[in-house]
């Protein structure tokens, strides 16, 4: 458990981790985590109306709602165990195992089986319906040539039942066609299982790699809001768990239940018209209380895998936390209370699987029990047959092998039901995760954006905040001309990132509109609105590949010298020239063995690549020395110029925007002044304030210094003397 909880993320990981940077949280992720995902937060309200928990918007979405569970203190004495209310990590709600009673849950479950028969009986797809029909033609004359296999070895034990020194026989002339029979029969019906394995084997993966697919596509389609809720170990876990469980229920259903149902049926047809309704009633009643002893026992038993589950979601996800945030778990010496977490969850997870053990010793023993006893009855019944004279010899050891070979198939339903009880588990939170609301969604209208004046982009009243009841734009009204440097600043909290994010729609307006061209962009398609706009963000996304990838991303058809002209205007093509690897070196997790400067310089390059209309640029040079950060916003600025591109600079330094065609100051969530940096000079009101603060804080600070080390330096004189 411990190897495969650790070891999931990368075994780069770690590597990778020793060599990154702090990244700080921006303010509005900041804003976002204080709060459980709620998509109707999102909603998009044409007009000014109050935001309420109901359905609204323009889109109706639906709130969700997030559950908290405590961690489990650890009993063991090594860890140090993190305080239950401090740290714990939470459920999320999408992912929890949830409780039902078994009406319900046997209705979901059939909804699943429903949902399943999609993939494998598709209807533009006559391929996988020959193979899934080959298959069962396979299943049941591998089944047929199986029950005959008793009828050829009955009629080799009787054909043996003579006196051969009296016949002058020999075993071969005597029953040699039934044993020739009999191995044949057992050959065919081996090799007709076999095949039935190859065919569908194609049609279970497929029907895997489709669900997987459209689970994937549909995360991916989700707003931001909702991956920021989520708890990224715990949903990869529950992602494989469920396409393992689909290929389980596939692999069951064809290999096992359905072969084990029409075994079950030609056997207790052959007992009652063999040997009459004595044998066909307690092979009946063996069924049966088979049947119900394992569905009642399995179905008390899957309240421990719940649990089970719920905790290794949970110690997934303490794991991949605790991990990727290596670098701080050192710096503030916390190795111990991360281990304690860690077995926290780990312990919920034992004391779930050691329930799940004892009770499957509980189950194995009564199904032994029903089987047994139901053996035993059938052979005193064929025994006595034998001794009465209308049965002979062979009819009892037939009887015999026709039970045992109804034993196995029932032995291999008891563990399948109880695995297959854990897979339809499993499924059920993969297909849950297909039916989350998508809180951005695209007009049934939608045209491709239009940039008829070169992208004017218009804020009209609008209002919007990550939680409804702290709306953090407040009736904001702006315009950014078309091809102009605008700059938007303003004290931290204020919705300088919020604007960028509402431009992209990763989120939607609760009240007011957005306009690019005059242009609602919620009445324009999501590719075409996010394929004009690029962005450099606060925090630099980077995925695990080689530079040269990581700066293709901006567009995937670029050729070799594309990604190198962009990384020489983002001024980074020497430094990865001056790596042993150049362009092929790997950037780790998030880009942590490279530079805070070095990714938000990969971040430009793949802008520059893109080459958009819109431009975006949020703090996109905070990580740079001023000699760099000069040299990167020349380069930009002469792009900028090169078309005339609209660009929007969010910035806490004043003196990198300082150049701006335009600067709005935003405070509490409104424009408090705009203009150009000698207009807002002269009027000394916000930003003039900013301005002051900034060029005269390290002299203020250096004086404020000075007075209180001669202050401290008097204090002391004075108490020594």
């Amino acid at each position: 458990m411990l190897a495969r909880l650790m070891l999931r993320p990368s075994s780069n990981l770690a590597r990778s981790l020793q060599h990154s940077p702090l990244t700080s949280c921006p303010p509005w992720r900041r804003q976002l985590l204080r709060f459980p995902y709620r998509p109707f937060a999102g909603a998009s309200v044409r007009g000014r109306k109050e935001i309420t928990g109901q359905k609204g918007g323009r889109e109706g979405q639906t709130p969700s709602k997030s559950e908290a569970s405590e961690s489990v203190k650890p009993e063991s004495v090594q860890p140090a165990a993190p305080p239950k209310s401090d740290g714990a990590p939470k459920t999320d709600s999408l992912l929890a195992e949830q409780t039902v009673s078994n009406k319900e849950q046997r209705k979901a479950d059939w909804a699943i089986m429903k949902e399943m028969s999609r993939y494998l009986w598709p209807k533009d797809d006559l391929g996988t319906k020959v193979r899934v029909g080959t298959a069962f033609a396979l299943l049941i004359g591998s089944k047929v040539l199986n029950v005959q296999v008793p009828f050829y070895f009955k009629s080799i034990v009787d054909s043996m039942n003579v006196d051969f020194a009296a016949l002058g026989g020999t075993a071969w002339t005597v029953g040699g066609a039934m044993i020739l029979a009999y191995g044949a029969t057992r050959i065919g019906a081996a090799v007709f299982q076999e095949l039935r394995n190859a065919v569908f084997a194609s049609v279970a993966q497929k029907a895997i790699r489709r669900v997987a697919c459209n689970v994937f596509d549909h995360l991916l389609r989700l707003d931001l809001n909702f991956h920021l809720s989520r708890q990224t170990g715990g949903l990869t876990r529950a992602i494989d768990r469920g396409t393992k469980g689909i290929s389980f229920l596939l692999t069951s259903m064809v290999f096992h239940i359905l072969p084990t149902a029409l075994e079950i049926s030609m056997v207790c047809g052959i007992l009652t018209y063999q040997y009459g309704p004595k044998f066909a009633a307690i092979t009946a009643a063996t069924m049966v209380a088979y049947t119900a002893f394992t569905i009642t026992t399995t179905s008390w038993r899957t309240k421990f895998r719940k649990q089970a589950n719920a905790a290794d979601n949970q110690a997934a996800t303490v794991a991949v936390d605790s991990l990727i945030n290596y670098e701080a778990v050192k710096y503030f010496n916390n190795e111990k209370y991360e281990v304690g977490r860690y077995d926290a969850a780990l312990k919920s997870y034992e004391t779930a699987s050691i329930k799940i053990t004892t009770s499957l010793a509980f189950l194995n023993s009564g199904q032994n029990l029903i089987f047994s006893s139901a053996l035993a009855a059938m052979m005193y019944l064929a025994a006595d047959g034998v001794a009465t004279g209308t049965l002979t010899v062979g009819d009892l050891v037939m009887v015999n092998q026709l039970v045992f070979q109804l034993s196995v198939p029932l032995n291999f339903l008891g563990s399948i039901y109880r695995e297959l009880r854990q897979s339809l588990l499993d499924m059920a939170t993969l297909f849950n995760l297909q039916k989350v609301n998508i809180a951005v969604k695209e007009s049934a209208i939608a045209k491709p954006l239009q940039l008829r004046k070169g992208g004017e982009i218009k804020f009209e009243n609008v209002t919007f905040g990550y939680h409804p009841d702290r709306p953090i734009l407040k009736n904001l009204s702006l315009s950014i001309p078309a091809g102009k440097k605008v700059a938007v600043v303003g004290p931290s909290g204020c919705g300088k990132s919020t604007i960028l994010r509402l431009l992209f729609r990763f989120y939607d307006v609760q009240e007011g509109r957005i306009l690019i061209d005059d242009q609602d962009i919620r009445d324009v398609t999501l590719e075409s609105l996010r394929k004009a706009i690029a962005v450099v963000p606060q925090d630099t996304p980077l995925f695990n590949n080689t530079i040269e990838h990581n700066i293709r991303y901006g567009d995937m058809d670029a050729s070799p010298e594309a990604v190198r002209r962009a990384a020489k205007r983002a001024r980074i093509h020497e430094i990865v020239e001056g790596l042993p690897a150049g362009y092929d070196t790997m950037v780790g997790e998030r880009g942590m063995m490279i530079s805070g400067g070095e990714k938000q310089r990969l971040a430009v390059s793949r802008l520059i690549l893109k080459d958009p209309p819109l431009l975006f640029f949020d703090e996109a040079t905070s990580a740079l020395d001023t000699h760099t950060e000069q040299a990167l916003l020349q380069n930009i600025n002469s792009i900028l110029k090169e078309k005339a591109r609209t660009s929007v600079f969010v910035a806490h330094r004043l003196r990198t925007i300082y150049d701006s065609d335009r600067i709005i100051v935003l405070r509490g969530g409104h424009v408090a002044e705009s203009g150009t940096h000698s207009e807002l000079i002269d009027t000394g009101g916000v930003y003039s304030e900013l301005w002051s603060s900034q060029e005269t804080a390290p002299i203020e600070g250096g004086a404020d210094a000075d007075r209180a080390v001669k202050e401290r330096h008097l204090n002391s004189d004075s108490v020594t003397a």
